[in-house]
């Protein structure tokens, strides 16, 4: 795959392949294995402090000499020390996600940084346009994590924000292959982002118990809850059944506020507790039964999709 494309010309990348920026999973390490493979790799600022992310920015610099990114969710309580520590340790690129681009996005292309945002819906793709973005991450929702209300699919989604938008376009949700990567950009991504499938590896920080319980889930082992807060895809355990009862109850968004509690997602991911942790993952967990090198899965993806693109041109 040696021609350029508008997101691998805008990064400065080998490949139109994104690793998501997810909480508990994408530190330094994954994001160097992925920049180094040729991908972007992405750090996920959403589970850091400040001065944690100071750190994984300095150490993922001395790790790779590609380029790289930092994921920030805007509503992270310190967004403003967030975003000086990223201006400050001269990050390139930028994914924001949950919340206004409006409020960042020049600030930081002033300071010479490449911005994208991740929207689920055709409207906010066109917003983020109009916020001046440099590219959009239109994001399904077989997706794992934090997710769009309105519950539309990668395979609909793309084409009809693909229609709206002239800025380049990154799809998300539900791609762990390279035949799934060819079938977005068929349908009119410019790149792919993720996430799921790079969980699994040895590179993510994520608990060995996390990444075991993804390698054997099935299809159908998870589901979007939560609504009423921020809807999230995680995998079915015994937090997902107590969701399940206290919706028997028609809660008020005060008790399932109660019930989530706080830190439930580290709890889960970062420290392994399948039973009452929040285990963040997407649909496509159903297609991924091995831990591997992010490396080696970048590797196999790009081979898979040149290798799909032969066999599309012979049907």
């Amino acid at each position: 795959m040696a021609s350029k494309n508008r997101i691998t010309q805008l990064f400065n990348i080998d490949y139109p392949l994104i690793q998501a920026g997810m909480i508990w999973a994408s530190g330094w390490k994954l994001a160097s294995a992925v920049s180094n493979a040729g991908g972007l790799g992405i750090i996920g600022a959403g589970s850091m402090y400040p001065e944690i992310l100071k750190e994984h920015i300095q150490k993922c610099k001395k790790a790779t000499d590609k380029p790289f990114a930092v994921n920030v969710p805007m509503l992270y309580p310190e967004i403003d020390k967030i975003m000086a520590i990223i201006i400050e340790e001269g990050v390139e690129i930028v994914f924001t996600s949950a919340g206004n681009p409006k409020t960042w996005t020049k600030h930081l292309q002033e300071n010479g940084i490449k911005v994208v945002h991740v929207v689920s819906s055709v409207k906010f793709a066109m917003k983020s346009e109009e916020a001046g973005v440099d590219a959009v991450v239109a994001e399904g929702f077989e997706a794992g994590g934090h997710n769009g209300r309105d519950e539309t699919t990668t395979f609909t989604l793309i084409p009809m924000v693909k229609e709206k938008i002239s800025i380049p376009l990154i799809a998300a949700g539900g791609i762990a292959t390279g035949k799934g990567m060819l079938a977005a950009m068929v349908l009119g991504a410019d790149a792919v982002q993720v996430g799921s499938r790079f969980v699994a590896t040895p590179e993510a920080s994520s608990h060995k118990n996390f990444k075991k319980m993804v390698v054997d889930a099935q299809e159908g082992d998870t589901v979007l809850t939560l609504k009423e807060l921020a809807p999230v895809r995680l995998l079915k355990n015994k937090f997902y059944e107590d969701v399940q009862n206290l919706y028997l109850k028609s809660p008020s968004k005060e008790e399932l506020i109660d019930l989530l509690g706080r830190a439930r997602a580290k709890k889960g991911m970062f420290e392994g507790d399948l039973e009452e942790g929040e285990l963040e993952i997407g649909q496509i967990s159903g297609l991924i039964h091995e831990i591997k090198p992010a490396v080696k899965i970048v590797k196999e993806m790009i081979s898979e999709f040149e290798q799909a693109k032969q066999e599309v041109a012979r049907l």
